[in-house]
């Protein structure tokens, strides 16, 4: 791939189309075209530049909801020379206080509602951000780091623990939305709506950054709520045409007494990651005529995948596929020596290109060990069909053995959400005398809806190997998840063992 000094696509667009409409906050309703956005930028780099100095690599935090403050921030370290650093609000004080102690960040900017972590060097809000700063003002043409440069912290959900801070450069960022505009049918004229947090790689750079980088409209919410949701993205002056959830987010949608199929036909792309989409669940919206699509992706990775949004026969006979990989990444599936498995096995996927990040913050043995020759280990489990499409397993880490069979819980899981009264589910091995492992499924039923542990079991026993079937199923009204959507199953094992007396 070229190397590339910078790509600053704000710059770009503000000298070529100024008045067209960039980031609209839905919250406060305030407005950006690209001339002003770009204004706003250069303000705060020349601040950040002015406080710290050029290219000074220091980091400045967000403890905040979604906002256009969060994305400004973003491009305007990358002018000064910064790196962005978005906290997950959502964790314990004691787990962001970890994080800050981590990053070491000079400032952190939060909202009112949140206390700025103790390791904070200094605070403010971030109400006060835009204020920063000389109107008019521009940073310095050295201010900016180097384009391979890391620019971005971003900590990752902690699936399975402690976060991993990933190191991402402009670079990284710039490959890894081009991949998921190839991929998702972006254009200038498009209008993306963001709910996924910005904190997480699927809201900060598939669901905002891209739009930036194609000129086109990015709609930021304060986060996802299925009312809001469902009425933004059919409401015609808005003119939503691409909407990125997690699994979780699409079966709330769809369950939603207004739900109307007919009212997504302007939906050109819906993106899904996170995790395994249900194959039931993409034949259920492809099947209504609601282009739903999934992909692929990572915080160490960006976008790898995507399904030909455009092509609804492919998304039907392909349902529960990830896709093929995008223009800007190499793939492979490998065994647990490192060789490539023949098509149509299962092992771990691997993934190489100018989008994988730098390996994590001040954690040198992990990055060792997850980033090799290029390669990104990604500890996903996955399989290539003859056609060349991508099935992603499940988390490797999550598979169990029960009786000396692999069992992947996604599997599981697509099968149970095969039946309309679960609107959630999550499987885990646990512990058996006689097999090693067994399957403990939880189910969360949909409003209005009963469901027995014993109805779980009966279906899973007549859609899958013996084996494969849990031994026990609850059905329970919560299920831990990361802010981003994705199962903490590592929490979800933990409440296992102690229901089951193990721990």
């Amino acid at each position: 791939y070229p190397a590339m000094t910078f790509c600053d696509p704000i710059y770009t667009y503000a000298r070529a189309n100024p008045d067209a409409l960039a980031i609209v906050d839905l919250e406060s309703e305030r407005r950006w075209t690209y001339g002003t956005l770009n204004q706003a930028v250069d303000r705060l780099a020349a601040w950040i530049e002015g406080e710290f100095g050029p290219n000074s690599g220091v980091r400045l935090a967000t403890l905040s909801k979604n906002c256009a403050e969060m994305v400004i921030l973003q491009h305007a370290g990358a002018r000064a020379g910064s790196i962005f650093v978005p906290f997950n609000w959502r964790l314990a004080s004691a787990e962001i206080d970890a994080l800050a102690a981590d990053a070491e960040p000079e400032i952190v900017f939060h909202d009112p509602e949140f206390a700025p972590p103790s390791a904070a060097r200094r605070a403010m809000p971030v109400a006060d951000m835009l204020l920063l700063g000389q109107k008019g003002a521009t940073p310095s043409p050295d201010a900016r780091r180097p384009f391979g440069d890391v620019a971005t912290f971003l900590y990752t959900s902690g699936t399975s623990g402690r976060p991993k801070g990933v190191m991402l450069s402009e670079e990284n960022a710039f490959w890894g939305c081009a991949n998921f505009i190839y991929g998702n049918d972006v254009t200038m004229r498009s209008v993306f709506l963001c709910d996924m947090p910005l904190f997480h790689t699927a809201g900060l750079y598939a669901a905002a950054r891209s739009p930036i980088q194609a000129g086109a409209t990015l709609l930021i919410s304060k986060g996802f709520d299925p009312v809001h949701t469902l009425e933004r993205m059919t409401d015609p002056a808005l003119g939503v045409t691409h909407y990125f959830s997690v699994p979780q987010m699409a079966a709330t949608l769809w369950n939603q007494p207004t739900f109307a199929p007919e009212k997504l036909k302007n939906i050109v792309s819906w993106a899904i990651g996170g995790a395994p989409n249900p194959k039931a669940q993409s034949e259920r919206f492809v099947k209504a005529g609601v282009r739903i699509s999934e992909g692929f992706g990572m915080s160490e990775t960006g976008s790898n995948f995507a399904m030909p949004a455009h092509d609804l026969p492919t998304l039907l006979r392909k349902a529960g596929s990830c896709g093929l990989p995008l223009m800007t990444v190499e793939t492979k599936i490998v065994d647990d020596d490192g060789n490539e498995v023949p098509t149509g096995e299962r092992g771990e996927l691997w993934v190489r290109g100018p989008c994988v990040a730098h390996g994590y913050w001040k954690q040198p043995e992990l990055t060792a060990k997850a980033f090799v020759d290029g390669w990104f280990v990604t500890g996903d489990a996955a399989m290539r069909d003859e056609d060349g499409f991508f099935y992603i397993v499940d988390r490797k880490k999550d598979m169990y053995i029960s009786g000396g069979e692999n069992v992947y819980p996604a599997e599981v899981e697509a099968v149970l959400a095969e039946l309309t009264a679960i609107g959630e589910c999550a499987v885990v091995g646990v512990p058996d005398e006689r097999w090693g492992e067994v399957g403990r499924a939880y189910v969360i039923p949909v409003p209005g809806y009963t469901i027995t542990p014993d109805e779980v079991i009966a279906h899973c026993a007549e859609r899958l190997a013996k084996f494969k079937v849990p031994k026990t199923a609850i059905v329970t009204d919560g299920i831990p998840r990361t802010a981003s959507g994705k199962v903490q199953k590592h929490l979800l094992r933990a409440r296992a063992l102690e229901e089951l007396g193990l721990a």
